[in-house]
């Protein structure tokens, strides 16, 4: 038994790389891709008069992180704009189509777990932080000269993930955040509610470690 137990611990030895912390002083840098997914239900207008409804958008995302300590980052999520179809709804159920772009920096601190008996030597982490969407080229299909106008938000947002590393300084990464993104609007300079969009967003990215 005592044999069986030294091969059994030998061959995971073997088969499993020793998981250090992530140094104070480290920069990662990860490119991919994230899915912005709005919440169902992205509240009503014009005093309840119009339902909305936000389409989701896939772009490419870069972000930068700094190891403030061992295991302990700090983020920033940058991307190129989103691009949201809208769909206004009346009561009567007709529809009036907008559409809108926006950027949504995010910068959060992040929790790097060091694991060294999880699969494939994954390495979770978690963080929070606080998210700026800024809207621009809103634009509303409801004839010339109807100006459509969604104000900048600010909001917490949430962060976990996994990497997967392929060596020492390079992994896969797959990871979901949650933004407050909750802006007014206004049309043709009147403040007709607010939107509701909260989304998850969802991601994979290449990650390298300097």
């Amino acid at each position: 038994m005592k044999l069986q137990s030294l091969v059994l611990a030998a061959a995971t030895a073997l088969t499993m790389t020793t998981v250090f912390a992530v140094p104070a002083g480290t920069w990662s840098v990860a490119a991919g891709a994230h899915m912005v997914d709005p919440k169902s239900d992205n509240g009503t207008l014009a005093d309840g008069a119009r339902s909305v409804e936000v389409d989701d958008d896939i772009r490419p995302t870069i972000s930068g992180e700094y190891f403030i300590a061992n295991n302990i980052g700090v983020e920033l999520l940058a991307a190129i704009p989103f691009h949201h179809d809208i769909t206004l709804t009346d009561n009567d159920g007709s529809q009036i189509n907008a559409e809108t772009q926006h950027l949504p920096p995010t910068l959060s601190l992040q929790y790097h777990f060091d694991y060294d008996n999880m699969p494939m030597n994954i390495k979770p982490f978690v963080g929070v932080g606080v998210n700026y969407t800024t809207f621009f080229k809103e634009r509303i299909y409801l004839g010339n000269g109807n100006d459509l106008d969604i104000d900048d938000s600010v909001g917490v947002a949430g962060h976990v993930g996994i990497d997967i590393p392929y060596n020492k300084t390079e992994s896969f990464r797959i990871d979901a955040r949650y933004m407050d993104i909750e802006p007014d609007v206004e049309l043709n300079g009147t403040d007709i509610g607010s939107v509701d969009i909260s989304p998850w967003v969802y991601g994979v990215a290449f990650v390298k470690q300097f």
